[in-house]
């Protein structure tokens, strides 16, 4: 259904919600969709990251860090997904510059050919660059809801909400609706 040579990036770090990570890698293989994950390698050639839940290791060597534009429109979809990781993602080095994820996804919003997605908590990284979805319609987790507001958009009370070229979802236990979503949206490409 998705496959058709689709690619998509999923953001990790630390206390990254396992059972949402589990399902996108089972879930976007059934489509043959490529899976990639992508961090912060901060000059390492790969990190480990645990999960929130049960602590489970998660080893990515794959970076946003500098990829070239042509990359980065090679991507279908990017995802930022729930728990903490966009809380991890967002640390500056420099509080006077927007941190490099953030600033990674703000590049991927200007690509209208690539689908954004944000679940649960990952909106915590758009904080930075607001205007990237200003008016725009969206869910986020229940406590997210005045952060998404003070931000400038739209919230919608449903599990899921396609706005364009953005979905979100409310939460990590939304991740099959999500998932079901931007599969849908990727086979109509």
């Amino acid at each position: 259904m998705g496959g058709n040579g689709n690619k998509v990036g999923i953001l990790i770090e630390s206390d990254y919600y396992e059972p949402e990570i589990w399902y996108y890698k089972s879930r976007f293989a059934e489509e043959g969709i490529e899976l990639h994950f992508l961090t912060r390698l901060c000059g390492q050639s790969m990190i480990t990251f645990k999960g929130h839940e049960y602590q489970v290791p998660f080893e990515c060597s794959e970076s946003f860090e500098d990829m070239p534009d042509e990359e980065l429109r090679s991507y279908s979809a990017l995802i930022v997904p729930s728990g903490m990781v966009s809380d991890r993602l967002r640390y500056t080095e420099d509080v006077n510059k927007i941190p490099p994820a953030t600033e990674f996804l703000k590049r991927a919003f200007a690509e209208k050919g690539i689908l954004k997605g944000i679940i649960c908590h990952g909106m915590w990284l758009v904080a930075p660059t607001t205007d990237i979805i200003k008016g725009r319609r969206v869910v986020v987790h229940n406590n997210l809801i005045g952060d998404a507001k003070a931000y400038g958009a739209l919230y919608v009370n449903e599990d899921v909400v396609v706005d364009g070229d953005l979905v979100t979802a409310r939460s990590g236990g939304h991740c099959h609706l999500f998932a079901k979503k931007i599969i849908e949206l990727l086979s109509r490409k």
